[in-house]
Protein backbone atom coordinates (compact mmCIF):
# COMPACT_ATOMS: atom_id res chain seq x y z
CA UNK A 1 0.00 0.00 0.00
CA UNK A 2 2.62 2.53 0.65
CA UNK A 3 4.35 1.74 -2.68
CA UNK A 4 1.20 2.68 -4.28
CA UNK A 5 0.81 5.83 -2.25
CA UNK A 6 4.72 6.56 -3.95
CA UNK A 7 3.71 5.66 -7.44
CA UNK A 8 0.72 7.97 -6.82
CA UNK A 9 2.92 10.93 -6.15
CA UNK A 10 5.37 9.76 -9.19
CA UNK A 11 8.27 9.52 -5.91
CA UNK A 12 11.02 6.78 -6.29
CA UNK A 13 11.73 5.61 -2.79
CA UNK A 14 15.37 5.68 -2.72
CA UNK A 15 15.36 9.25 -3.38
CA UNK A 16 12.87 9.53 -0.40
CA UNK A 17 15.51 7.68 1.56
CA UNK A 18 17.90 10.13 0.60
CA UNK A 19 16.19 13.00 1.37
CA UNK A 20 15.44 11.33 5.19
CA UNK A 21 18.83 10.52 5.53
CA UNK A 22 20.14 14.13 4.82
CA UNK A 23 17.59 15.41 6.51
CA UNK A 24 18.35 13.34 9.63
CA UNK A 25 21.73 14.30 9.48
CA UNK A 26 20.88 18.09 9.35
CA UNK A 27 19.01 17.83 12.50
CA UNK A 28 21.94 15.62 14.02
CA UNK A 29 24.03 18.41 13.63
CA UNK A 30 21.83 21.16 15.01
CA UNK A 31 21.29 18.87 18.20
CA UNK A 32 24.86 18.32 18.37
CA UNK A 33 25.72 22.37 17.93
CA UNK A 34 22.78 23.15 20.69
CA UNK A 35 24.44 20.59 22.91
CA UNK A 36 27.86 22.54 22.79
CA UNK A 37 25.94 26.18 23.44
CA UNK A 38 24.11 24.41 26.16
CA UNK A 39 26.97 23.04 27.59
CA UNK A 40 28.70 26.37 27.34
CA UNK A 41 25.76 28.51 29.14
CA UNK A 42 26.01 25.87 32.14
CA UNK A 43 29.01 26.33 32.42
CA UNK A 44 28.79 30.19 33.13
CA UNK A 45 25.82 29.67 34.82
CA UNK A 46 27.85 27.14 36.99
CA UNK A 47 31.01 29.26 37.56
CA UNK A 48 28.33 32.21 38.36
CA UNK A 49 26.28 30.20 40.78
CA UNK A 50 29.39 28.26 42.66
CA UNK A 51 29.07 29.35 46.23
CA UNK A 52 26.31 31.11 46.18
CA UNK A 53 22.98 31.19 47.53
CA UNK A 54 20.12 33.22 46.97
CA UNK A 55 20.77 35.10 50.13
CA UNK A 56 24.16 36.43 49.29
CA UNK A 57 23.40 36.84 45.61
CA UNK A 58 20.67 39.51 47.33
CA UNK A 59 23.45 40.88 49.54
CA UNK A 60 25.83 41.08 46.56
CA UNK A 61 23.05 43.02 44.64
CA UNK A 62 22.18 45.47 47.52
CA UNK A 63 26.07 46.33 47.80
CA UNK A 64 25.74 47.22 44.19
CA UNK A 65 23.05 49.77 44.38
CA UNK A 66 24.54 50.90 47.58
CA UNK A 67 27.87 51.43 45.54
CA UNK A 68 25.91 53.23 42.65
CA UNK A 69 23.83 55.60 44.77
CA UNK A 70 27.13 57.05 46.38
CA UNK A 71 28.66 57.21 43.14
CA UNK A 72 25.86 59.06 41.78
CA UNK A 73 25.91 61.15 45.06
CA UNK A 74 29.61 61.15 44.25
CA UNK A 75 28.76 62.57 40.78
CA UNK A 76 26.72 65.50 41.70
CA UNK A 77 29.17 66.94 44.23
CA UNK A 78 31.48 66.85 41.44
CA UNK A 79 29.27 68.84 39.01
CA UNK A 80 28.59 71.17 41.69
CA UNK A 81 32.68 71.89 42.03
CA UNK A 82 33.25 72.02 38.24
CA UNK A 83 30.14 74.77 38.12
CA UNK A 84 32.10 76.70 41.03
CA UNK A 85 35.37 76.33 38.69
CA UNK A 86 34.28 77.24 35.41
CA UNK A 87 32.46 79.95 37.12
CA UNK A 88 36.02 81.53 38.68
CA UNK A 89 37.98 80.75 35.48
CA UNK A 90 36.36 83.51 33.78
CA UNK A 91 37.93 85.72 36.60
CA UNK A 92 41.45 84.13 35.96
CA UNK A 93 43.93 85.80 33.92
CA UNK A 94 43.45 83.68 30.38
CA UNK A 95 44.98 86.18 27.75
CA UNK A 96 48.60 87.20 28.19
CA UNK A 97 50.67 88.82 25.67
CA UNK A 98 54.12 90.64 26.30
CA UNK A 99 56.43 92.73 24.29
CA UNK A 100 59.94 93.67 25.09
CA UNK A 101 62.14 96.94 24.00
CA UNK A 102 64.57 98.94 24.65
CA UNK A 103 62.72 102.33 27.09
CA UNK A 104 65.99 104.37 26.77
CA UNK A 105 68.45 105.28 24.17
CA UNK A 106 72.08 104.05 24.94
CA UNK A 107 70.99 101.66 27.12
CA UNK A 108 72.18 98.04 26.32
CA UNK A 109 69.65 95.38 25.35
CA UNK A 110 65.74 94.90 25.06
CA UNK A 111 64.97 95.25 29.15
CA UNK A 112 61.80 96.94 29.38
CA UNK A 113 58.55 95.22 28.96
CA UNK A 114 54.76 95.61 28.77
CA UNK A 115 52.39 93.09 29.39
CA UNK A 116 49.07 92.86 29.11
CA UNK A 117 47.02 89.92 31.33
CA UNK A 118 43.39 89.38 30.72
CA UNK A 119 40.51 87.72 31.77
CA UNK A 120 37.88 85.70 29.09
CA UNK A 121 36.50 88.61 28.41
CA UNK A 122 39.30 90.87 28.05
CA UNK A 123 39.34 92.76 31.11
CA UNK A 124 42.33 92.91 33.37
CA UNK A 125 45.94 94.79 33.69
CA UNK A 126 48.51 96.29 31.43
CA UNK A 127 51.80 96.48 32.94
CA UNK A 128 54.81 98.16 32.20
CA UNK A 129 58.34 98.68 32.90
CA UNK A 130 60.38 100.84 31.95
CA UNK A 131 64.75 99.76 33.07
CA UNK A 132 67.48 102.33 32.93
CA UNK A 133 71.10 102.48 34.02
CA UNK A 134 70.30 103.86 37.77
CA UNK A 135 65.73 102.66 37.90
CA UNK A 136 63.44 100.79 37.27
CA UNK A 137 60.06 102.13 36.66
CA UNK A 138 56.60 100.04 36.85
CA UNK A 139 53.50 101.80 35.57
CA UNK A 140 49.90 99.85 35.50
CA UNK A 141 46.93 100.68 33.79
CA UNK A 142 42.84 99.28 33.75
CA UNK A 143 41.48 97.54 31.05
CA UNK A 144 38.08 96.57 30.46
CA UNK A 145 36.50 94.26 27.78
CA UNK A 146 39.32 95.30 25.74
CA UNK A 147 39.52 98.91 25.93
CA UNK A 148 42.21 100.95 27.93
CA UNK A 149 41.34 102.87 30.32
CA UNK A 150 44.37 105.77 29.42
CA UNK A 151 46.13 106.46 26.37
CA UNK A 152 49.26 104.01 25.40
CA UNK A 153 52.46 103.66 24.06
CA UNK A 154 53.05 101.32 20.75
CA UNK A 155 54.76 98.80 22.88
CA UNK A 156 51.35 98.39 25.12
CA UNK A 157 48.94 98.56 22.23
CA UNK A 158 51.29 95.66 20.53
CA UNK A 159 50.84 93.75 23.93
CA UNK A 160 47.66 94.28 23.98
CA UNK A 161 46.76 92.79 20.45
CA UNK A 162 48.96 89.92 21.39
CA UNK A 163 46.81 89.51 24.31
CA UNK A 164 43.26 89.91 23.12
CA UNK A 165 44.07 87.77 19.76
CA UNK A 166 44.57 84.33 22.12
Amino acid sequence: MSSEILNQLGLDPAILVVILAALVLILTIVVIVMVVRMEKVYRRYDFFMRGKDAETLEDKIAEIYETMYKLQDEDMANRDVMKVINRNMTNSIQKTGMVKYNAFDGMGGQSSFALALLDSTGSGYLLNAMHSRTACYVYIKTVENGAPESSLSNEEKQALEMALKK
